[in-house]
């Protein structure tokens, strides 16, 4: 069956080619390989004309080659609530302590009373979830980052460490080993708008969770078909953009539209990955036309900053 969700956040999505991931030094492993924080991008001149840039406004920006220069950032870098692109965390999280290898589905997790009733609860994304029902590992990760199920995050949390709290201590201990130094995660989901964090901090993030390959492959799925809930569309606008691989959108109103974004590129016969954060898009509307504004923004983005690489080639 086929399922269509309401929700204030979508996701982005996409494929990683096997050169992509040898361009950027992951080395996929066993189960057991736990993804070291991203590597600096090389030192030096940024190699793009940031003057001709069409950097968004509002809000703030930061933006990537891999390996050919630093972060380019725009935007007073203060931080700001993130809504649903804090699932990228859990996540990340969630695969450090239980690792999964491409195409394992993991352990299966069983279903509280809470995460059922919440799925009920308005004004939040959430997921129908059967109480008593059990789904694996893999299929409640694809409902976190697909249709954003904010009960779903909870009860990953609550699965990995017993409760939420726990939960998001390990989230920040992730994230001060990432060097995220300016983002304080409060929960597990993101529609606490006391969690806040930066573009540049994202973008490392963001950089770290993609070294995991199960969630390349699920941020790269145009569809899935859960076993229970049915078929979830991926309906990210910038997936229809040649070479666009995606990581992850939140909006709300205090957040306004977020979006973490990836486009695989060659570059003079070398694969690269340019990754961008675009936050705090039209905040305080409503979450649908924040997050038309950071796609909006976003594709603007990555246009104008492949038009300046020499010799690139967009894979696809």
């Amino acid at each position: 069956m086929s399922l269509t969700l309401s929700h204030r956040t979508r996701v982005t999505g996409g494929a990683l080619a096997l050169a992509l991931v040898t361009a950027l030094g992951v080395a996929v492993a066993g189960s057991g390989t736990e993804p070291r924080p991203a590597a600096p991008s090389a030192p030096g001149v940024t190699p793009f004309d940031t003057g001709a840039v069409p950097w968004p406004e509002d809000g703030q920006t930061a933006v990537v080659l891999e390996g050919a220069g630093p972060v380019t950032t725009r935007g007073d870098g203060r931080p700001v609530p993130i809504a649903s692109l804090t699932k990228v965390m859990t996540a990340h999280v969630n695969l450090q302590e239980h690792p999964l290898r491409p195409g394992e589905d993991g352990p299966l997790i069983e279903v509280d009373q809470r995460a059922a009733h919440e799925a009920g609860v308005g004004g939040e994304s959430t997921v129908p979830l059967q109480a008593g029902r059990k789904y694996s590992q893999r299929h409640l990760l694809e409902l976190l980052l697909i249709p954003s199920g904010n009960n779903v995050a909870r009860l990953l949390a609550r699965w990995d460490a017993g409760n939420q709290d726990a939960f998001v201590g390990k989230m920040r201990g992730a994230a001060a080993r990432l060097g995220m130094d300016r983002t304080t995660y409060t929960g597990a989901s993101g529609i606490e708008p006391t969690t806040v964090s930066t573009a540049t901090d994202q973008l490392v993030l963001a950089r770290a969770a993609m070294r995991h390959p199960v969630f390349r492959e699920i941020v790269a799925s145009r569809a899935v078909t859960v076993p229970g809930v049915g078929t979830i569309t991926n309906t990210n606008p910038l997936l229809d953009v040649p070479g666009v691989v995606g990581v992850k959108t939140g909006s709300s109103t205090p957040a306004g539209g977020n979006l973490l974004w990836a486009c695989e590129i060659r570059v003079g016969g070398t694969p690269r990955l340019l990754v961008g954060a675009v936050l705090h898009q039209r905040a305080g509307t409503t979450p649908g036309e924040g997050l038309h504004a950071a796609a909006d923004s976003s594709r603007r983005l990555i246009t104008a900053l492949r038009e300046q690489l020499p010799r690139t080639r967009t894979e696809g």
